[in-house]
């Protein structure tokens, strides 16, 4: 039987994240300042969202906006906001750790890793900002993330649609690619149908309240169905 492909949505809020599960997403990504791409939601978001929400909760470790280059000190708080969301019964993480050199910082990645083990990890979109982007992606996959985050090196995964269909091809077998980036009701079924990718992620925002809009995800998902 055919697997149909799953929409995660990225939710910086408890209020989102609700409206999301509602609405039929098969994942949520929880994090906070949607004005700034995501960091780690607040100890409060983390607990009250595993209590009432039931669909699988990714919760996103980013200690800072301005860059994907850590310190010891933030490796050892992200490993702190690991521990937290074990603690409640998360369902996996989503982070990703550079080098000032733009590759993949393998003891920043392994130490958190380790710390979110047996859990699943997603490597986010710092995937953008590596340098060799295959050399970083044959990292990650040696590294055990179950799934990339990317927007295929552009402003959005439409604008990268081609790179994001290379890499599916190259190594779909081997990872789990998450188209992300502007991704709405108005190019999901183009992104299907050209990356050939089994997942989906969007914030589903359509408005300046930072909130995901019940009736867009609606919309994908209906497209989804589909189209699949």
């Amino acid at each position: 039987m055919k697997m149909l492909p799953k929409l995660e949505i990225a939710c910086f809020n408890l209020e989102s994240a609700i409206i999301a599960e509602q609405a039929g997403a098969d994942r949520i990504e929880l994090c906070r300042h949607y004005d700034l791409g995501g960091l780690t939601p607040s100890e409060l978001d983390i607990a009250e969202a595993t209590k009432k929400i039931k669909i699988p909760i990714f919760v996103m470790i980013r200690s800072k906006a301005d860059s994907f280059v850590y310190s010891l000190n933030e490796i050892e708080q992200m490993k702190q906001s690991i521990a937290f969301c074990k603690k409640h019964a998360v369902a996996g993480f989503v982070f990703g750790a550079l080098t000032k050199f733009g590759e993949v910082d393998v003891f920043a990645c392994k130490e958190l890793i380790d710390a979110a083990n047996p859990l699943p990890v997603t490597f986010h979109r710092a995937i953008d900002e590596c340098i060799e982007i295959e050399a970083s992606i044959r990292t990650i996959i040696t590294l055990g993330f179950k799934r990339i985050l990317s927007s295929g090196k552009a402003n959005s995964a439409i604008e990268g649609i081609h790179q994001l269909k290379s890499w599916q091809k190259k190594f779909g077998q081997q990872i789990i690619f998450l188209p992300g980036g502007s991704v709405r009701s108005s190019n999901i079924v183009q992104l299907m149908q050209n990356t050939a990718c089994s997942e989906f992620h969007s914030a589903a925002v359509t408005n300046d309240s930072g909130n995901c809009d019940a009736t867009e995800i609606k919309k994908i998902k209906q497209l989804i169905l589909q189209h699949a």
